[in-house]
């Protein structure tokens, strides 16, 4: 039975095996030591989990793109794959709160320029990219990603990158993404640090799980996870549960709650129907302590690609693109919020899709090749000021785009 050892700020304090007769995951603390979750306390029996990882393992599984890669990697090499071959492979060369050792060391890995990135984002340069950093890439979601170390020669360091890219599905990607931050952050809501490469093929975002002041990482959760959940399991539930759980876990009750109040907002105004369980998080300090709201993550327009699209979890008990009365009375009940704040919170929510709309016009006029998806979304966002709901973008709206 092979065991990965598990660390907290470097010290060891459990291991991880998995047993393949009865495909059970199993954790056990090995000392008196701090948590590894939010819903794993320190205690003397063992952690199990069948068929799956525990949530705190396989938040870091990937998912589309590089488990396609990896798994035929692995494969190839080993003649089976399972989770825990995976995650094997993959946790040495994670950094972050947790660190782990298995029976595969971590690759050595140079940092390339980061200037260099932002210029040559061609195929050739992500597939060099996913091959480089094929270790390092613990990171979900479908959208063809990597992590990557890039070094700044302006500050003289070294940091871990995701870079997404798209395909031809998915046109033009990596530029929505990029505006859909921009405009909650107008919002006043954190995000990463983000930059738009020069051929607009990449997104690069920094990693946001290290403390720059005190050069130490901190724990990351997603709101999947503690709700005790998988990746298979990122579209059950609704946004009343998430509200609840940040409520309760949050140290500063109404900045936390504010902040996601407003990246839901925000979501539905952008018509972000990808807004599921993992795509919502919370930090937390070395010891656990300070609990709060993450930088909000991947946001972006769904509709302009998939009309029918609608939102990932279900309000009120319905998947529909609700309208101010709602969204306000979703605040008010289940973000402990007065109307008058959630209000507010709103109108600060719509000052930032009107000025995000104004960027954008003024951007495809100097980018005419981002025109198509562009103006799709400027569409959609001006479908959301008008405060109406409804389950997906009109038929009159698609016959608009369908003449472009």
């Amino acid at each position: 039975m092979d065991k990965i050892v598990v660390k907290v700020q470097n010290k060891k304090v459990g291991e991880l095996f998995f047993e393949a007769d009865d495909q059970c995951y199993g954790f056990n603390y090995t000392v008196d030591s701090p948590s590894i979750s939010l819903i794993m306390p320190c205690k003397a029996s063992t952690y199990l989990w069948r068929n799956r990882l525990h949530p705190i393992f396989d938040m870091n599984m990937p998912e589309g793109y590089l488990f396609e890669v990896l798994k035929n990697y692995l494969n190839k090499k080993h003649g089976y794959i399972n989770d825990f071959l995976l995650f094997s492979y993959l946790c040495p060369s994670i950094h972050g709160r947790l660190l782990f050792n298995s029976e595969f060391s971590a690759g050595n890995f140079d940092g390339l320029d980061l200037g260099e990135v932002l210029k040559n984002d061609s195929d050739e340069t992500f597939v060099k990219l996913v091959k480089m950093f094929l270790g390092k890439n613990a990171i979900s979601g479908i959208q063809p990603k990597t992590l990557a170390l890039l070094q700044d020669k302006e500050s003289l360091t070294t940091k871990e990158y995701i870079i997404k890219t798209w395909g031809e599905e998915f046109p033009d990607l990596a530029e929505n993404e990029y505006f859909c931050l921009k405009a909650v952050e107008k919002s006043g809501v954190e995000i990463p640090t983000i930059l738009l490469s020069e051929n607009k093929k990449f997104l690069i975002v920094e990693r946001f799980n290290l403390d720059k002041k005190n050069e130490r990482y901190v724990g990351f959760e997603e709101v999947l996870g503690l709700l005790g959940k998988n990746k298979e399991q990122k579209y059950e539930g609704s946004y009343e549960q998430v509200a609840k759980l940040f409520y309760r876990v949050v140290a500063n009750k109404r900045k936390g709650m504010q902040s996601f109040y407003k990246t839901l907002v925000m979501s539905y105004l952008l018509k972000n129907g990808d807004a599921h369980l993992k795509n919502f998080g919370v930090l937390y300090d070395g010891d656990m302590s300070n609990i709060r709201f993450s930088p909000a993550y991947d946001i972006v327009n769904t509709a302009v690609y998939m009309v029918t699209d609608r939102p990932a979890l279900s309000m009120f008990g319905k998947k529909l693109w609700f309208s101010r009365r709602e969204l306000v009375k979703f605040g008010v009940d289940c973000c402990y919020m007065s109307e008058r704040d959630a209000n507010t919170f709103y109108n600060d929510c719509v000052t930032a899709v009107q000025a995000s709309i104004v960027d954008l016009q003024n951007y495809i006029v100097k980018n005419p090749a981002f025109s198509t998806i562009g103006l799709r979304m400027i569409d959609t966002w001006n479908l959301s000021l008008k405060n109406e709901t409804h389950r997906e973008v009109p038929v009159e709206i698609r016959r608009n785009w369908s003449k472009n």
